[in-house]
């Protein structure tokens, strides 16, 4: 690699990764903008189109470990083209499908490509980039999620009112398809692991920093999901009189310039700016919780929020990638797993508090697990110097044809 090139990103590369990342999201969230058509479309309750989300988080849940254990000797191009294939297919069907159980088992393969696809992503963005570009190059390949959540989804909606709903499932699986076209063409390959190079699962989370990391995704993200999944009967509970959508525009414009400052300091202040991230959540549910602010003070606080969450991901999964070294693909397996586990834990947890307690009791639950989150947030960067990181990955100058 040439002095000039360790100081530049690849970026039509990482931008193909950015787009993997966009369609990804989008095809998971969709169904959150079309219930209404796709119910009266199907002739199921909105209630039951709910759950080709759930169907699709099972997915990720269940096969992210298995797929990337099982592939982990395969070269990295065809193993991330072949996820973006199943994207296609999965999206082709729901397009296509007046079988409701159909368009589930169709959602089940998106989830499990979604699984894999996001194990190799952030592996995948480092080996394109010299060491000291890895954050930013993993902070480009994740701008994809943010913009997904506040272009990608609302203009879904919008078109699934305007022309349809399978509209929007056909769109994405033409991004899916012209994306698998552009990966061929421009998108460098690398080789799988050797034999000798892979570690038993066990040996992998015993890394040192690696079960820090995913301590304290779990804890974040579960405060998060517990939080956005019922942020309105929160509100209410606190009299705050918000409209949801509003609400929700203002946590998703918010995450944009997080994840734009994170791209720009993560390779520099990765462990401060993890800290900062928790810390301000902390901050936007004491504010969220106050009574006397009203609606001025829960839109600033969501504000907060949004930026702290906006480059989130990409702190994650630096963190993970510098500790993990050359079993980044799969210590990122378990990131997707720990993720998707918090999801569903947030939306369980979250339901059980407010039938027991009522939301007014989320405050101290959610500062209990972010002060767990600063916790492991500060085990971890006493213990990983960087004379103690994990063996370098790959860089691209190590390609093979």
């Amino acid at each position: 690699m040439s002095a000039a090139s360790e100081k530049r990103l690849p970026w039509a590369s990482l931008l193909a990764l950015s787009m993997a990342a966009f369609i990804t999201i989008l095809t998971e969230a969709l169904p959150a903008a079309l219930l209404p058509q796709m119910a009266g479309d199907l002739g199921v309750s909105q209630a039951w189109i709910g759950q080709t989300v759930t169907a699709y988080a099972i997915g990720s849940l269940v096969a992210a470990i298995p797929l990337v254990t099982a592939t982990r000797g395969m070269r990295r191009r065809p193993l991330l083209m072949a996820a973006v294939l199943g994207f296609a297919l999965a999206n082709s069907v729901t397009t296509l499908s007046d079988s409701f159980t159909l368009i589930i088992a169709a959602r089940i393969v998106a989830g499990m490509a979604a699984g894999l696809l996001w194990a190799l992503l952030a592996g995948y963005a480092t080996r394109l980039v010299a060491p000291q570009l890895r954050g930013r190059a993993i902070a480009v390949a994740m701008v994809g999620t943010p913009l997904a959540l506040s272009l990608g989804v609302p203009a879904g909606g919008w078109l699934g009112l305007a022309l349809g709903w399978r509209w929007c499932f056909g769109l994405a699986s033409t991004l899916a398809l012209l994306l698998w076209v552009w990966m061929g063409l421009r998108l460098p390959d690398f080789p799988g692991q050797a034999q000798r190079q892979r570690m038993p699962l066990a040996a992998v989370l015993r890394t040192p920093g690696v079960a820090a990391v995913l301590m304290v995704v779990l804890c974040y993200v579960l405060a998060h999901n517990i939080l956005y999944t019922y942020i309105a009967p929160f509100l209410s509970a606190n009299g705050v009189h918000l409209r949801i959508d509003l609400a929700l525009l203002v946590f998703g414009v918010a995450a944009l310039p997080g994840i734009w400052l994170t791209g720009l300091y993560v390779d520099r202040h990765l462990y401060r700016m993890s800290m900062a991230s928790i810390l301000l959540f902390c901050g936007a549910v004491l504010l969220l919780g106050a009574r006397w602010g009203g609606a001025p003070l829960a839109l600033a606080a969501l504000a907060v929020w949004g930026f702290a969450f906006g480059g989130s991901a990409t702190l994650f999964q630096t963190s993970l990638a510098q500790v993990a070294g050359e079993q980044v693909d799969m210590a990122q397996s378990m990131l997707v797993t720990t993720w998707n586990t918090a999801i569903a834990g947030g939306g369980l947890i979250g339901g059980l508090l407010i039938v027991t307690w009522g939301a007014g009791v989320f405050v101290p639950v959610l500062l209990v697990l972010l002060s767990v989150a600063v916790a492991f947030q500060v085990m971890l960067a006493r213990k990983m110097s960087p004379d103690r990181l994990a063996p370098k990955l790959s860089t691209i100058d190590e390609v093979h044809s």
